[in-house]
């Protein structure tokens, strides 16, 4: 659409590949009213104080008004954040996110006394309360959930406590993000070119990824040599994060913090555990594919900045949008006609924001709410991994509408563990459907060079940031001091376990840790390699059973968060408590470097 440095202002791109965000609200003042109307409801809401649970009546009446006042203020704040996410430099959109972020705190606090009291009822007044209104039924697995973690709720007042240190328990995070962010500075070096290059958190990656392995020691080292500089300060940060965790996993009768964040989901760590087990057991295949790295690049060591700079040379695959979005629908005929249907009414019902403009928030993400259109950000470039983009957030949009589709509002989002599933099958789906039908030997090298540093750097790099993670909360568990150079020395003995004995394990990479913010999300990261394994698995399925494994597919699809995740997954032929999912992508990533050695 554009030339490469060409980019345009909001305005001059054509109407057919914005979204449309005016199917939400048609203006500000549109907007308006309907915040101003959220804003009563929530004033209104405190009537119910001390009296959810005095009649089956009132409880049911409770959730259902909690549910339309979170559903309306889901609505304004996706469009807010959205309208800001269109131009970043718009201060009435700027000032409309941060009206819909308040609205959301503000419903927060408004409803925060309903579970507690929810809490204080017994099993069998609960079971009176269905009989009495069969209606409240509706609410049972939302209610159950609850109750499930009864023994880990606090008192009124201790939960009013824990909630008002919100903000400074955050601290750790907000000093490690402004460390990261805001007050870091690497150096400059040079590039291909022997131009100078200031090295930034934007531009590492595509320096990693040069030609030039000067460029890349350069950048490498400018990188780590600078974090190291400041290793003490991200070390207590991290530390004071962790500990955050820990003493609310403590006060809530959890026997770890891990214990305590997985049973959110109700996951058991039984699937954390075969995670990194299974990884462990399959070391060889990453090992013979950093061996098949280290031969294609014709170095005698292979380095750390070696891991991601392009193994096949000289393809320049250029897509253009209309010829990607083709490429991505006939990849996902095997998902049959429900399903073709709804990617047809993505890519003509203008879900899509395609291309960049000035002042566009970067990079991708799939948006909307339980009453828009379940919208897609990109920022198109005709490149591959572009490609993979549209599949890759085409399949969370689609997830989001049948979710939404087919289940209330309490059950109309789906959880984490299985947010990346559907994304990540679209993509082993246009993966499978290139790789049949590409006709060069250098394309096909391109492909499985891309498809194994898909797996590398989600599958196993994850686990590794997960045992890290768990290594090092558990050593804080049993009284162990988290210094930096614990730190450091734990993180180069996993790079090297992982990695094995064909890359040399640079000494920089021990700081690798200090620039990583999933470190602060509470076991987190484990959840993109079970959800990437478990995509890997259904797409088989899909592939090689045909309409049964669909129908399955599409259920799972639908099911929202009306079961747990691990239910939801076991329906849809997946069972996440065993090892056989993460071992069956093991052999799919063994299989693919088995091929790229005999094309190498």
């Amino acid at each position: 659409m554009t030339s490469k440095n060409e980019i345009l202002e909001r305005k001059d791109i054509p109407k057919e590949k914005k979204w449309d965000i005016e199917s939400m609200f048609a203006d500000f003042s549109e907007w308006e009213k309907s915040y101003n109307n959220a804003k009563e409801m929530a004033k209104n809401f405190e009537s119910y104080k001390e009296k959810v649970v005095s009649s089956s009546e009132n409880l049911y009446n409770v959730l259902n008004d909690m549910g339309d006042l979170y559903r309306i203020t889901e609505h304004l704040y996706s469009y807010a954040h959205m309208k800001l996410d269109e131009d970043t430099r718009e201060g009435n959109s700027q000032a409309l996110s941060d009206k819909g972020l308040g609205l959301y705190v503000e419903v927060g606090e408004k409803t925060s006394y309903v579970v507690p009291e929810i809490l204080t009822l017994d099993l069998a007044t609960l079971e009176k309360y269905y009989e009495e209104k069969p209606e409240l039924k509706l609410y049972k697995k939302h209610i159950d959930d609850i109750m499930r973690q009864k023994e880990h709720v606090l008192s009124a007042r201790e939960e009013s406590i824990l909630a008002q240190m919100g903000e400074v328990a955050n601290s750790p995070q907000k000093i490690f993000s402004m460390l990261n962010n805001a007050d870091i500075k690497f150096p400059t070096i040079k590039d291909e070119e022997g131009k100078d290059v200031e090295v930034t958190h934007g531009n590492f990656i595509p320096l990693m990824e040069s030609k030039d392995r000067d460029v890349r020691k350069r950048a490498f080292e400018a990188l780590y040599t600078t974090y190291k500089g400041f290793k003490n300060t991200f070390a207590a940060s991290l530390n004071g994060d962790l500990k955050k965790n820990i003493f609310n996993a403590t006060v809530r009768n959890y026997k770890s913090s891990r214990e305590a964040s997985l049973d959110q989901n109700n996951v058991s760590l039984s699937v954390y555990d075969n995670l990194i087990k299974s990884i462990h057991n399959n070391l060889d295949s990453m090992y013979k594919y950093m061996t098949i790295r280290k031969r294609a690049l014709g170095v005698e060591e292979l380095h750390m900045y070696d891991l991601y700079t392009p193994i096949v040379k000289d393809v320049d695959l250029k897509i253009p949008y209309e010829e990607g979005v083709e490429l991505v629908k006939k990849a996902l005929v095997p998902l049959g006609g429900e399903y073709m249907e709804a990617v047809e009414e993505g890519f003509s019902s203008r879900w899509i924001d395609v291309y960049e403009n000035r002042g566009k928030r970067s990079g991708a993400y799939s948006g909307g709410s339980y009453d828009s259109k379940p919208f897609i950000l990109l920022n198109y470039h005709d490149t591959l991994d572009n490609v993979f983009t549209v599949a890759h957030e085409l399949g969370h949009s689609i997830h989001s509408y049948f979710t939404r589709k087919t289940q209330p509002y309490i059950y109309g989002d789906y959880s984490i563990f299985v947010a990346e599933v559907a994304s990540t099958a679209n993509e082993a789906l246009l993966m499978d459907y290139m790789l049949k039908n590409v006709k060069d030997k250098n394309e096909k090298l391109y492909l499985l060079n891309h498809y194994l540093e898909s797996f590398r750097t989600t599958v196993f790099r994850q686990t590794m940031f997960a045992e890290f993670e768990k290594t090092i909360n558990e050593y804080l568990e049993d009284g162990g001091a988290l210094t930096a150079d614990y730190l450091c020395e734990t993180y180069k003995k996993i790079n090297e376990l992982y990695y094995g004995p064909d890359v040399v394990v640079d000494d920089e990479i021990a700081m690798e840790w200090a620039r990583i913010p999933h470190f602060y999300y509470n076991y987190y990261v484990f959840q993109y390699a079970t959800g990437y394994s478990a995509a890997v698995a259904l797409s088989e399925k899909i592939l090689e059973e045909g309409k049964p494994a669909v129908d399955r597919y599409i259920n799972f699809l639908k099911s929202g968060s009306s079961d747990y995740p691990l239910n939801v997954l076991k329906a849809a032929g997946v069972d996440m408590t065993t090892e056989e999912p993460v071992n069956n992508a093991m052999k799919l990533f063994s299989k693919l470097v088995d091929e790229m050695d005999k094309l190498i």
